[in-house]
């Protein structure tokens, strides 16, 4: 019984968004363990963005010296 957990920051991921992750995971399941769709379950989780960070820094920081870099 697979269990995926996919963290997204909250930005307004729609729902088709959300079912083609859903639908995407479970298929590379079956795929790679054939495992059975009817048993795996996913599970999209929207974080805030204040509560994520990337290299030290809080995702709205990081992402502004990524583009400042360019």
């Amino acid at each position: 019984m697979p269990y995926v957990n996919i963290q997204v920051t909250r930005e307004g991921v729609t729902p088709a968004q959300k079912a083609q992750l859903i639908k995407g995971a479970t298929d590379l399941l079956v795929e790679v363990l054939q495992k059975t769709p009817a048993t795996t379950f996913v599970v999209i989780e929207e974080v805030e963005m204040e509560n994520w960070g990337v290299g030290g820094l809080p995702v709205a920081d990081y992402r502004r010296t990524q583009t400042a870099g360019s």
